[in-house]
């Protein structure tokens, strides 16, 4: 009885290691990756301090070009995860890596409103795939019990981005301010494209497809991982056709939500230098810094939000109400005026909440589609979702011109966060929760 006790106990222990061992061989990389996609995707945020101004830009002018990024991500996205699946994510994301390092360092040549709208475009277009590759790769390593907790990894490259991106781009546009050679803007897009080609570049060299290839797995734990995944996978959805994934009411369903989470995104990525310097900051380099410290505070928010749902299985009440405390705080960083101290606790907040919902989000189609219906079920969600991405920043820039009050903008992107929240609870409590 002793012995079968300590063999019964051994197996857990062996499984919690293998999931060790693959989260920190795998996750930092990955991290690293979406945080070079992530600062090349929202630098305009801080060019925008000086580029307006140099180039003759409104607030719609940059809005537009801004959100014109995920027309061109709308396009390529489900086609791209699709050949992610067939090729691998080593050479996939390879080239996606390296392609939009080139045209986002091309953007500091832009001179017209065209011009921005094309770079943006095209750099929507390269990029496209990379976030949802991302994410199908990781259901390739880790069950539905361990993703919550991977995804909430794989997300806090976005506050570190705004951790690492803001002093960044505040330092760059404060040193090169006055350069002779060019804008300080232009700057910016030439030196944080650096990295993304860097890393693109060593992608094809540490990257490892599946837990099959990896010679740092034994070949137990290799068995142990694909027997799970099999086994998980058997109670999944395979669509057997395009029209059959098509009439599938949750893909549609799962989509609206995350259009309504994405507007939320983008609503304090594009913005959140704006907000700060309208609270009464002028000098760049502050922007900079205070704009990191919401990212800052989102950081163990989101790992602890992940480990939280994981542990109750309640991804939907953990998302909506995410999501709505994103909402409220958003729309108090609008309403606190001169007010760096205020503006910068709301945004707090706000960021805390918008990104943790985020990083939940996921969990719940992973946790019903398998195979091709999953490569194409989540590029699909991020495709239309992602459309939010051009409507958030134009509805803000837009609402600013016409209104004369950037808090308006705000207040509208608050709003579409408390619908998605709202929205979650008709996602069927099976696949959410479980």
């Amino acid at each position: 009885m002793q012995h079968a006790a300590s063999i019964g106990l051994s197996a857990p222990v062996a499984k919690t290691n293998v999931y060790r061992k693959i989260t920190w061989r795998i996750m930092p990389f990955i991290v690293l990756c979406y945080l070079c996609a992530y600062l090349d995707r929202v630098n305009v945020g801080f060019a925008k301090l000086q580029m307006m101004t140099d180039l003759g830009f409104s607030d719609a002018v940059y809005g537009f070009g801004a959100g014109v990024f995920f027309i061109g991500y709308f396009i390529f996205e489900v086609p791209s995860n699709l050949a992610l699946h067939r090729l691998g994510a080593r050479v996939w994301i390879a080239r996606i890596m390296i392609t939009w390092a080139i045209i986002s360092a091309l953007t500091l040549f832009v001179t017209t409103p065209l011009q921005f709208y094309t770079a943006r475009f095209f750099l929507g277009l390269a990029e496209a795939g990379f976030s949802p590759g991302i994410m199908l790769y990781l259901t390739y390593w880790f069950p539905a019990r361990k993703r919550g907790f991977a995804l909430g990894f794989y997300y806090i490259a976005i506050p570190l981005a705004g951790v690492v991106g803001g002093p960044l781009s505040g330092m760059i546009l404060q040193h090169f301010d006055g350069s002779t050679v060019m804008k300080a803007w232009q700057w910016l897009f030439l030196l944080e494209a650096a990295p993304s080609l860097i890393a693109g570049i060593a992608v094809l060299f540490l990257m490892v497809d599946r837990p099959e290839q990896a010679t740092w797995l034994s070949d137990a734990e290799k068995a142990e991982v694909g027997a799970e995944l099999l086994r998980e996978d058997d109670g999944k959805v395979v669509h057997a056709t395009s029209g059959a994934f098509l009439r599938d009411i949750r893909i549609w369903k799962l989509s609206a939500v995350y259009f309504m989470t994405i507007i939320g995104l983008y609503g304090i990525s594009f913005w959140l230098p704006s907000i700060v310097k309208n609270s009464g900051i002028a000098n760049v380099e502050m922007i900079g810094w205070l704009s990191a410290v919401p990212y800052l505070v989102a950081i163990p928010t989101i790992i602890l939000t992940g480990i939280s749902a994981d542990r109750t299985r309640r991804r939907r009440a953990h998302f909506s109400a995410a999501l709505a405390v994103g909402a409220i705080g958003l729309a108090l960083s609008g309403y606190v005026g001169q007010s760096p101290m205020a503006a910068v606790f709301w945004l707090s907040i706000g960021t805390a909440g918008m990104l943790s919902a985020l990083s939940l989000f996921w969990g719940v189609p992973c946790a019903f589609l398998a195979g091709t219906s999953a490569a194409a079920g989540i590029a699909t969600i991020n495709c239309v979702g992602n459309l939010a991405g051009f409507v958030s920043p134009y509805m803000v820039g837009g609402l600013n011109v016409l209104t004369g009050n950037p808090a308006i903008g705000l207040y509208a992107v608050a709003a579409c966060m408390l619908v998605g929240a709202a929205l979650i609870r008709i996602i069927p409590a099976s696949l959410g929760d479980r």
